[in-house]
């Protein structure tokens, strides 16, 4: 009864750990890394999908705006056998579109650049971007999700 709960909740199930450079180039639009599955029973793993997210901020204080972008996506379908006590890699690569504002646009010039930046700073607009993989376990309620940072320059 024990074991029938904890597999339906994920306990003792599937843990996901996402690999990726330490710094990757945004202009790219490649993003590869790899996702690692460990668990300590047999278990099956049907689905994986792979989403990229920017999440954009400026202003401070009350005015501060955020907004939230999906850049990428990437759904693997195969099925993968995770043995117990084993570890099990999963290569990818995401393919995503980076999103550019006004500013980072009329940043491309070499005049404008130092005046982008300063008017960036002084608006405090910043991006941060995270990797999220969700894995489908049959049998279980509580999918497994990894979440990473990722440092784009």
């Amino acid at each position: 009864m024990l074991g029938k709960v904890k597999n339906w909740l994920g306990i003792e199930g599937v843990k996901m750990e996402i690999e990726t450079p330490e710094r990757v180039k945004l202009n790219d639009g490649v993003l590869k890394g790899a996702v690692l599955f460990q668990s300590m029973n047999d278990k099956t793993v049907t689905k994986i999908k792979l989403t990229l997210f920017e999440k954009y901020s400026r202003g401070r204080g009350k005015e501060k705006l955020i907004n939230e972008y999906v850049l990428g996506e990437l759904e693997v379908t195969d099925v993968l056998e995770i043995k117990a006590n084993g570890l099990l890699r999963l290569d990818f690569t995401l393919l995503f579109n980076p999103k550019e504002s006004e500013m980072d646009q009329m940043g491309r010039n070499i005049f404008l650049r130092g005046p982008v930046a300063l008017a960036k700073l002084f608006k405090g607009a910043k991006s941060q971007y995270r990797l999220e993989a969700e894995a489908r376990v049959p049998g279980t309620a509580l999918h497994p999700i990894a979440k990473k940072e990722i440092i784009f320059y």
